[in-house]
């Protein structure tokens, strides 16, 4: 297909992630899903339309490499989800200064580094997405807890922006986006909708805001969140 959409997953070997690569394949996308080891899901959704890569985003010799293998390729979305929550529960204080700072790297350093070294492969009138959470929203913490992981997201909130900004003239658009409450791994068994539900909705959102331009922060249904 001449006008087949192609998009770019990092962080896709399970949960949402997972989730994401399957629905963009039943909506006749090409995708490009990354793990950081072998997923037993991911060769499972086996396709003529599914290429599976290997990369780790702290890991700047991994991500310049999948540069390189994807040489070639442009891509009309690159989402990344990946995303970390060690010692989520724990209060900042209680948190060893090694971890707190792993989460704040893998969580809102790393997602963006790994767009700017790949805005060379994005489509004209692209889209970049990065998985945020409504937890990283500062105006409506009024509930407290996961205080690290809040922080980590409302930072790469920040750096998202400021990351459009720098580069508004390159007419690509950018998207935050709060997946929900859902019952993976992380969200855990009591969240409030299942994958299929969010993954629907976050596709839907992006395929909708193809071709716009600016930074958006919203979630799975295209609600627009408080900053």
């Amino acid at each position: 297909m001449a006008d087949q959409k192609n998009t770019l997953i990092v962080g896709a070997s399970r949960g949402l992630g997972l989730g994401l690569v399957e629905t963009f394949l039943k909506r006749g996308w090409r995708v490009t899903a990354t793990e950081r080891s072998p997923s037993q899901g991911l060769a499972a959704l086996a396709s003529p339309a599914l290429t599976v890569a290997t990369a780790d985003i702290d890991d700047d010799a991994a991500v310049a490499a999948l540069h390189q293998r994807l040489s070639g390729q442009s891509f009309d979305l690159i989402f990344v989800v990946a995303g970390v929550a060690t010692q989520a529960h724990e209060p900042l204080h209680a948190v060893p200064r090694d971890v707190a700072a792993q989460v704040y790297l893998t969580n809102a350093i790393s997602p963006v580094r790994f767009a700017e070294a790949f805005l060379d492969r994005l489509s004209q009138n692209g889209l970049v997405a990065f998985m945020s959470s409504i937890l990283g929203s500062v105006g409506l913490n009024e509930a407290g807890g996961w205080e690290n992981y809040r922080a980590s997201k409302a930072a790469l909130n920040t750096l998202a922006r400021s990351f459009e900004i720098r580069h508004r003239e390159a007419g690509f658009g950018v998207v935050l986006m709060h997946p929900g409450w859902v019952r993976t791994e992380m969200g855990g068994a009591d969240a409030d909708i299942d994958v299929p539900t969010s993954v629907t909705g976050m596709t839907d959102v992006l395929e909708g805001h193809l071709g716009q331009t600016g930074c958006v922060y919203v979630d799975y249904t295209g609600k627009t969140l408080d900053w």
